[in-house]
């Protein structure tokens, strides 16, 4: 991994740190907050990295995760309080963007 993606990686798991319980980014948001990656980039990142970080805060825009990671998710979403809707986070409901106020 070159020095740019390694910068790279260690932004997405920055901002995946900083997301408070119960909320959630998407792949997409992550990438726009950091103005590169895309959402492609941010998922390359969890794939290989996201197993060091709060994975389950970070979810496709329609709120779900890929299928191997939905029960674990789940379990944590409960626990956290995650606003869902039919089995998915509602992501209108759980979204976070850094510098917001975390839901109370």
């Amino acid at each position: 991994m070159g020095e740019a993606q390694e910068e790279f990686a260690a932004a997405v798991l920055d901002v995946v740190d900083a997301i408070p319980p119960g909320r959630v980014m998407t792949y997409g948001d992550i990438a726009e907050y950091l103005q590169r990656g895309g959402p492609r980039g941010v998922g390359g990142v969890m794939a290989r990295e996201g197993v060091a970080v709060t994975w389950w805060r970070v979810v496709r825009a329609n709120g779900t995760l890929p299928a191997h990671l939905v029960v674990d998710a789940q379990e944590h979403w409960h626990i956290e309080g995650t606003p869902l809707r039919r089995g998915v986070v509602d992501v209108a409901a759980a979204r976070w963007w850094p510098g917001s106020s975390a839901r109370t």
